[in-house]
Order: C-alpha cells, then structure tokens, then sequence
C-alpha cells in the first residue's frame, strides 16, 4: 500500500488524545463567557462615567465618536489587557482577501534610561497604517501605493486572542486607501447599517410618530463544518491546497441510509465542539447549537443573532476558533463548500432580521393581516429582492458554491422567496383588494395521551429555498460555508434600505394629505409591489426541473456559476442603488467584481494545476503498476499453458489510455494564453478547465474502483470520512 496513506490510516486508528480533559465543574460557563471581550460590563467598571455614557451614545444611536473620549478608553483598554497578560496589540482588519489580517504592535516603548514603558495612546487606538499595497484592490491603487489606513470600530468589542505563549490585545477595525476608498468588508457594511437605519426610521415613524430608536441589522450565522483526521489530510495534496478533494470515487456506503443527521456525536468529535465552544465563550460569541448534520463527518453549530456588525466579526472568529482547536484533536476543519463529491456540501445560513433593542420589525405577531408595520417591512424584502436579485446571487458567488448551489442539498442559483402558506395567503388577498385575515397557529396532537399537544405552527418550513422566512426573519441558505457574512449583508441592508426609502416616501406623502387613511395607503403599496414584484414568491420544491421552467416563464434570472453570476449583477440599476446611499461608490463597486472574478479564476487555475500533478504523479504510475501486475501475471500464466482472462487488463488498459489522453487536455487548457478582461477569462476558466478537470475526474474516479487497494495512493473517501 502507498506509504503515505498505509501511515495515516495507522495514525488514525492508533490516535490517543494528547490534549488534557477540560475540567468544566471548575468554572461554569455562565462566568466564562465574553470573559475576554472589552465589553460593556469591562467598560463600565473601568471608565470614568461621563466617558462610558459617550462611547455607549456612538455604540446605542450611531453617534459621531467624541474624540476627547479616546484617550480614557485606549488606556482602560492597555490596562485590562495587560491584565489579561497581553504583550501585543493589534488592529484586526477584514481586506477583500476574504480573510482575516493583523500587524502586532508591541504595548513595551523604550523610556530612554535602558527601560521600557507600556503604552497605547488614543492616536494608536484610533488608527493603523498597514501597507496597502499588497491586498486586492480591482484597480484602484496602483502597486506602488502603499498608504492604508484602519480606522477603529468602536461599536464591534476589541477582545483578547489567547495563544499557549502569551495573549494578544484585538481590535476590530475598518480598513480603507489614502483616497477614503473602502479596501475591506467592514466599511461597506457599516455605510449599509447606517442608511437601514436612517430609512427604517423614516418608516417606523409613519406608524408610531415620535418614535426616533435606532435600527439594526441582526444576523445568525449557521456553520457547516466537516472534520477530518490530520493524517488523512496531509496525505491528500488536493486539500491542502484546494481545501476540497478533485479526485475520490464514491464509497459503497455513503449518506444514503440517514443515520448521520442528528445522530450521537462521536467521541473524540464532541471533546472537540466542547472546547471550540468554550473557546468562543470567552471571545463573546453566543454559540447555541450543535449536531450531526446529513454527510458523514460533517457538523454544524450555530449561535443566537446579534447584531449584524458584531455577527460577520464573529463569524471569522468563529472559523478561526474551529481550525485551531480542531488541530490540537488532530484533525482539520474544512470549510470548503463542497470537501467530497456526492455526499452533501456546506452552507452557512445567513439568519437576518431587523430590530430595534425593543422590537423585530420582522415579528408579525398573532394577527398579521392587521399589522400594518410588519406588511409594510416584509414588503420592503420582497421588493428588494426582486428588484436586486443578481445582486444579491452575485455576493455568495465563488467557486467553492458553485459546486453546491442547485444540488440537492443546497437551494438552487435561481433567488426566490418562500414567505410559507400564512404570509403568502394574507399579501395575495391583499393584492387582491380582499378584506385581510391570515391562518391561526393550532396544536399538534400525535395520538399518544402521555405526550402534551404541542404548537403548531400556521405553516411548514421549505428547506429548497435560498430566501425563506422562517417565522420573524429570513433565512439566506445560499450562502457559503467558507465565505464571509460581510458581503451578503451589505447587500441585503442597502437594498432593502432603499425600497423602504420608497415605501416611505409614498406613505409620507399619502399621510399628509390624509393622515387617517394610512391603513389604505399601506394597501395600495403591497398591491402595487405584489404585482411588480410577487413573482419572486414561491413556496414549492426548488428542486424539480418544473421550478426551473417556471423560473424563466417568471423572468426570474438563473445564473448558474460565478462566471455567470458577477458580470450579471454589473447593472446600471445595481450600480445606483449602492452608490445613491454611499455604501459603494461605482469605482468600489466594479473593483470589488474585479476582485471577485480574480479570485475565482486563481482558485480554478490552482485546482487545475493540482489534478494534472495528482493525475501524472500519483494516479497514472498507480494505474500503470498494477497494468504492469496484471499484464505480468497474464503472460506467466499463457506460458503454462493456464487459461486466463483478460478482461480486467483490457478494461484497464483503455482507461489508462483515455487518462492519459484527457490529462493531456488538461495540460493544454491550463496552458492556453487567454486574452481579454477578466470576465472573459473567468467565463474561459468555466468553459474549458472546469470540464477538462471533471473529465479528467471521471477516468480517475472508475481507476479507484479497478486499481489494487494496495497500490492507491490517496486516502479513499470510505477511509476519511468513517474511519474515526
């Protein structure tokens, strides 16, 4: 057997865990968590009251920030983290890498008599100046400007990073160019915070005059997750590298017998949950859940909503958190979409709602035919999703979802919204200038006297659609389990933002020439949106190839991949509704597209380059070795005079052959000199080298199945996903 994979699999079976048991009688969650978040209990305790009051205005009601205040916060914030044996600081920023990015700065200054002082000073608080230069930019900075700037997020928690060496005091920060030009993901989504609530007030006062509370984004961000053993992992050059696998055959049993989801968590799994749990706890994040979920060795945890701001920071400390901790169990977290072919990818839902501290807006209460507040938000949803739909296909498109979205376990590319039986009945008897009443909740009995009737929900759930209310929020379930939350919550705040500019505007109007005729205003609205934009409204099976059909009679886009999807949102209509409420300015917009289809060709040019290395340099002398034993053994027995089959050899010879030959187109897709924009050359990534790689697969994937388990060189996908 490949040395490589015989070692892993002996590694695996013979693992014993080298981390020490946590001892969690010691110290109850409850006092664990946001113990190292510089939160609002730490500020108030620590900061002189006038200043606390200032900072909690910005924080509360998007207040500019005193900048009188910062000098009392930037030495509460060194004390307390030196307390927390922090050496460090850093400013934590979010550059269009898709990931996370830091520069440490030590808190120790010489004092100049041979020793050193700690300081942090409200200039360092405030601002960074990270080189710029090398962060993906579309165009606009040249390479030889190299200014950034990061500018502190007062109103996202800096917290202590522990390491097993010393602890680092984190700052979450905005990071812009010299030109004031957004370079990352936090700006853009505070600009898309502060116009939802500049025009959510606006409508919040039509019905409640006088009411000034400030408006949210809230946001829950479900992670799917699989583990695999480390030793596993480092025998497969494809996930290293790619972080999913390019070639691996199905196994006899996959998760066709359904006795993964929600099952009992393995062992070593669960250690694993329990400490990436408590890890989190500490760093504030409100981890809820935790389960099997369908594939084998896949998993999911997600935390309670908060706000939409504080949510994407979590999400990236969330995936940060459950690769490191899943190390010291030894095993690797993959976050790719789709790790295995097969078996089910991962997503990460996006819960998103908006509220004040009081109130959902989205909660539509007992008798929502009546209430006049919830009609009027929701329909600003299905207006803006109507109305962006490319837009918002656009910002989950990548590679990695390309091979998820439109499977059957992930909805398909076509945007719709499933608003459940409830809602739909109420706004289509609206559209139709019927009196409103809406179905009541009941109680379900399941016909066992000893179990209690439980509520029953007034309708189902539909897990085919990629925009699903579920109650007093929408679920966005085609979001990827690698990508960041920040992208798609611009999005939604901005568009949504802008049809409540619209709704408000007309409601304004009609109640000022007849204030007590609101109820009718609000009527003419939804009926006038339902019938613009209620064909974005489907509760059937996202699935079936009817749906597809009726899509496109609906005029419903379909963008299938990323080469499709971000050329399609690069609309005139797309390019106002950001740059009316400044979230992104064209030139940011367009450069972000840029970025975005880039990224997509690197990531396709560089599984390309790793299934043409695997196929030459391990699957092919496999193949020809065992040729070769086979071929031997037919001779040898010809010789004797023996009767012999070949039907083996012959199979296995005109695969090697085909192998060889569709490598060999493998070797002249990546090799040709395209010319054009980069949307061509994404659109050139689609056409040609994702089908020369799966052509490429498909021999592979029947080797696999004809090749002696001896002579394999890659872990099998029956080895890594069950073997424990």
């Amino acid at each position: 057997m490949s040395n490589a994979r015989l070692n892993a699999i002996a590694a695996v079976t013979n693992y014993r865990a080298t981390a020490p048991a946590l001892d969690f009688s010691k110290t109850p969650s409850n006092e664990i968590f946001g113990s190292n978040v510089f939160d609002d209990r730490v500020m108030q305790e620590r900061l002189p009251s006038a200043v606390y009051k200032a900072l909690r205005r910005t924080i509360d009601r998007g207040e500019a920030l005193d900048m009188s205040i910062a000098d009392a916060v930037a030495v509460a914030m060194r004390d307390w983290a030196i307390e927390k044996g922090a050496t460090h600081y850093a400013h934590v920023f979010y550059p269009l890498t898709g990931l996370t990015a830091e520069k440490h700065d030590s808190f120790l200054e010489p004092d100049g008599k041979g020793g050193a002082l700690a300081e942090f000073s409200s200039k360092q608080l405030i601002k960074g100046e990270p080189d710029a230069s090398s962060f993906p930019s579309g165009g606009i900075r040249a390479t030889f400007e190299a200014r950034g700037y990061t500018a502190w997020d007062v109103t996202s928690p800096a917290y202590i990073l522990e390491n097993p060496n010393g602890t680092t005091l984190c700052i979450p920060t905005a990071f812009c160019s010299w030109t004031g030009e957004a370079l990352d993901k936090k700006t853009p989504l505070l600009r898309s915070m502060q116009v939802l609530n500049t025009q959510a007030q606006r409508l919040l006062r039509i019905f409640s005059p006088g009411a000034a509370e400030r408006v949210f984004a809230t946001a829950g961000c479900e992670q799917e997750y699989f583990l695999v053993d480390r030793n596993f992992f480092f025998a497969r050059p494809d996930l290293i590298s790619a972080g999913r696998t390019l070639f691996g055959a199905k196994p006899p049993k996959g998760q066709e017998m359904e006795d993964q989801y929600f099952g009992a968590i393995p062992e070593r799994v669960l250690a694993f949950m329990l400490e990436a749990e408590r890890e989190l706890y500490k760093l504030g994040v409100p981890v809820k859940t935790r389960h099997n979920e369908v594939a084998p060795g896949q998993y999911e945890l997600a935390p309670v909503y908060e706000n939409a701001n504080v949510a994407a920071d979590h999400q990236y400390l969330t995936m940060t958190v459950l690769q490191r901790v899943a190390q010291k169990y030894g095993m690797a977290c993959l976050l790719h979409e789709k790790p295995f072919a097969g078996i089910n990818g991962s997503g990460k839902h996006l819960n998103w709602s908006l509220g004040t501290k009081k109130a959902n807006l989205l909660e539509p209460g007992d008798t929502p035919h009546s209430n006049m507040q919830f009609l009027a938000f929701c329909a600003a949803v299905i207006r803006a999703v109507d109305k962006h739909a490319t837009l918002l296909r656009a910002s989950v498109a990548h590679a990695g979802n390309d091979h998820r979205l439109g499977a059957n376990e992930a909805p398909p590319a076509i945007i719709s919204i499933f608003l459940g039986d409830q809602l739909t009945e109420v706004f289509e008897q609206i559209a139709k200038g019927a009196a409103g009443k809406s179905k009541e909740p009941g109680l379900l009995t399941v016909g066992v006297d000893t179990l209690p009737p439980l509520p029953k929900d007034a309708g189902d759930r539909n897990r085919t659609s990629p925009f699903a209310f579920t109650g007093n929020k929408f679920e966005f379930r085609a979001v990827g389990s690698s990508q960041s939350v920040a992208g798609p919550l611009v999005i939604l705040n901005t568009i949504v933002a802008d049809s409540l500019d619209s709704i408000a505007g007309e409601l304004e109007a009609a109640k000022a020439k007849t204030p007590e005729a609101l109820g009718a205003a609000v009527q003419k609205v939804i009926q006038k949106i339902m019938k613009e934009h209620g064909r974005i409204i489907f509760n059937g099976d996202g699935y079936t190839e009817a749906w597809q059909k009726e899509a496109a009679k609906r005029g419903l886009p379909n963008a299938r991949n990323t080469a499709d999807a971000i050329p399609a949102a690069q609309t005139k209509e797309n390019d106002d509704v950001l740059a009316k409420y400044q979230v992104l300015s064209n030139r940011e917009f367009h450069s972000r597209n840029e970025i975005y289809l880039e990224k997509y060709i690197k990531d396709v040019m560089i599984e390309a380059r790793l299934a043409f290395e695997i196929a030459k340099t391990k699957i092919f002398p496999a193949a020809v070795e065992y040729q070769n034993r086979l071929a031997g053994t037919s001779i040898a027995l010809k010789t004797l005079g023996k009767k012999h089959c070949t039907t083996v050899l012959d199979e296995l010879g005109q695969l090697v052959a085909d192998f060889q030959g569709r490598v060999e187109n493998l070797r002249k897709a990546i090799d040709h000199e395209h010319d054009g924009d980069v949307a061509s050359h994404a659109a050139y990534c689609r056409k040609k080298i994702v089908p020369a790689m799966d052509a490429v697969r498909e021999v592979a994937d029947q080797l696999e199945g004809i090749v002696a388990d001896d002579l394999w060189p890659l872990p099998t996908y029956q080895e890594m996903l069950f073997i424990k």
